[in-house]
């Protein structure tokens, strides 16, 4: 392996990206590694390891006006619970519209997510056309405006708790970020709904989102842990290595920022 390589992969180890992977894994080892390229493996671990240290939920939150606000708002795995919000200013700055099919047609800023993650969206599109998927994209971005009008409808019919289980309050929801999409598919009328889970198009979703970043944030059997019902179809971008780690762990994102000390 090149050094130029290993150089160039560096950087991506911050966002936990497909690079990430080969950085921490992909590396030979023992006399196939000359000390160059073991230095700029032991470089990349290191920096990957402080970027979560970084993260680490108890180093991205401040109390303003009383409420428990992140810090990292640009990083690709800011940690947003009912116990973590968003600014209710807080826009990302890079929100694009995504080369995918979406479940309507017009403009709307529920099209948009972050570039990083909209580019990631499109490979998972790409990948599941070839597999004879037909996946359909339908709620990207909301603002903090947005999603207190969504919660308090939601709210006056069904009532405040059960509406708190299955959408967020303003500020606590991962759709403000830019990093979250939600999917669905012909067979369930492109409705965001649990049975979505159950079809082709589900299954395969949740097998291959990790292959291109993205987990299913709100998992089956994670609602105690993440204070939300199971949700087939969001899923959340993170960065390749950390949605593969996440994934084969079984945990949430909560679990596994919080290894980081």
């Amino acid at each position: 392996m090149r050094n130029s390589f290993i150089k160039t992969i560096l950087p991506s180890v911050i966002i936990g990206s497909v690079v990430t992977s080969l950085a921490l894994s992909g590396l030979p080892s023992g006399s196939g590694m000359d000390k160059a390229e073991a230095a700029a493996a032991s470089s990349a671990s290191l920096s990957f390891s402080k970027f979560l240290e970084n993260n680490a939920p108890k180093r991205t939150l401040r109390s303003v006006n009383g409420i428990n606000t992140v810090t990292n708002l640009s990083s690709t795995v800011v940690l947003v619970n009912k116990q973590r919000n968003l600014p209710s200013n807080y826009v990302p700055q890079d929100l694009v519209v995504p080369q995918v099919p979406f479940s309507f047609s017009g403009p709307s800023p529920k099209k948009q997510m972050k570039k990083i993650a909209a580019s990631a969206l499109e490979k998972l599109f790409a990948a599941a056309k070839r597999d004879g998927i037909d996946l359909k994209a339908v709620s990207g971005y909301r603002s903090y405006a947005t999603q207190k009008a969504i919660f308090e409808r939601n709210a006056s019919i069904k009532g405040e708790a059960v509406a708190n289980k299955t959408s967020a309050r303003p500020g606590q929801s991962e759709h403000q970020t830019g990093l979250s999409m939600d999917i669905s598919s012909a067979s369930v009328g492109y409705a965001l709904e649990q049975s979505f889970g159950n079809t082709k198009e589900g299954k395969w979703l949740k097998a291959n989102a990790p292959k291109y970043g993205f987990i299913i944030r709100y998992g089956k059997g994670q609602e105690k842990l993440t204070g939300y019902s199971y949700e087939p179809w969001h899923v959340r971008y993170v960065g390749v290595y950390i949605a593969g780690e996440i994934t084969r762990q079984q945990l949430t994102l909560e679990q596994y920022l919080g290894q980081a000390r």
